[in-house]
């Protein structure tokens, strides 16, 4: 059996589907109910809903063989674990954004406000650029609108909300995807399982795009 996490909401569902097509599906995960865990014997697997932020720790400590985690949460916690794949699902971009038309001040630090200080300070690093970290976990964007920060540094997927609130993206620092990731030891004991899921995965992600 391969113990597969998949992260709740919108994007597990999309990655199921994706795992579902490429020959590992489980019926019950599609039942109306509140279980947390679902296994198909038959096809070798066994699924269970995990928040997106916990995907990459059950992973590293092998309570999952494998699991679908989002490039930030890499990045941004560096867990020790392979990356696979990149399934192309959940598609969106890490960004600093700020108030429209202001311009930084390089003679100051710059006050960053974000839910990912290492991705930001690892960002601002590269720039040699001397940067003031604000950790939040609740609405980013309204950092900059009550001059708690200069800008932020977020996840944008439309772009709806900064429009909304009269900001605007001043650079893209990486683009952000599902991956998927596998425990170094499972990868090792069960390589064959492992490759073979990825391989099919791979396939059936070729074929949706054609």
């Amino acid at each position: 059996m391969i113990d597969i996490a998949l992260p709740k909401g919108r994007l597990g569902e999309q990655v199921y589907q994706i795992l579902e097509q490429a020959s590992y599906p489980c019926p019950s995960i599609r039942e109306e109910n509140r279980k947390l865990v679902f296994e198909n014997p038959r096809a070798g697997v066994r699924y269970f809903w995990v928040k997106p932020s916990d995907v990459a720790i059950y992973v590293e400590r092998a309570a999952a063989d494998i699991g679908i985690a989002g490039k930030d949460i890499l990045l941004e916690y560096q867990p020790q674990v392979y990356e696979l794949l990149d399934l192309g699902v959940g598609r969106c971009r890490m960004c600093v954004a700020g108030r429209k038309g202001a311009r930084e001040s390089r003679d100051q630090t710059l006050r960053v406000a974000t839910k990912f200080p290492k991705i930001a300070k690892s960002h601002y690093s590269a720039l040699s650029r001397d940067i003031d970290i604000i950790k939040l976990h609740g609405s980013i964007e309204l950092a900059p609108l009550l001059g708690l920060s200069d800008v932020i540094v977020d996840i944008v997927e439309t772009g709806k909300t900064l429009l909304e609130n009269d900001l605007e993206v001043k650079e893209t620092i990486v683009p952000i995807s599902a991956r998927l990731i596998a425990n170094k030891v499972s990868y090792k004991f069960k390589y064959e399982e492992i490759t073979r899921l990825c391989r099919r995965v791979d396939e059936q992600k070729k074929e949706a795009a054609q």
